[in-house]
């Protein structure tokens, strides 16, 4: 494994989390998460659903939204959770260093640093103290 990251679409996993919820965590390797909302899901829908509104939307019968709010809400949740983490994910995937150990691109927003001042100036993040080790390929001798 040469440690690179690879970087993962956004939109995709949004549109695999609506089609099921997890599904986009699982394009994501987020496993446990998406475990984690299905749980989520499931706990709501038991909870707060009636058992003859779940019936009949598993059914495809006509089924009243409001009597279903609570599974559509914690669904929507996966799905901009999956569009969020995707983007983060690209963000840690984006970060570079020069040789210096300088990082070139925040590793809270993933914009591209001004290399002359110790902060983001797009989200303001405090970089002061960050530096990642450079890679170095004549380093690499495991």
């Amino acid at each position: 494994m040469d440690g690179s990251i690879s970087r993962k679409r956004p939109w995709l996993a949004a549109v695999l989390a609506v089609l099921a919820t997890g599904l986009g965590h699982i394009y994501l390797r987020r496993l446990r998460r998406a475990a984690g909302w299905l749980i989520a899901l499931l706990g709501v829908s038991f909870l707060f659903v009636d058992g003859a509104a779940l019936t009949a939307l598993v059914d495809g019968d006509q089924v009243d939204l409001l009597a279903i709010a609570p599974v559509v809400f914690v669904g929507a949740l996966s799905v901009i959770d999956a569009y969020l983490v995707a983007r983060a994910h690209n963000a840690v995937a984006r970060i570079t260093a020069t040789p210096d150990g300088r990082v070139t691109h925040c590793p809270n927003c993933g914009r591209e640093l001004d290399p002359g001042i110790d902060f983001c100036h797009w989200c303001t993040t405090d970089l002061s103290g960050l530096e990642i080790e450079p890679v170095d390929a004549a380093d690499s001798d495991d």
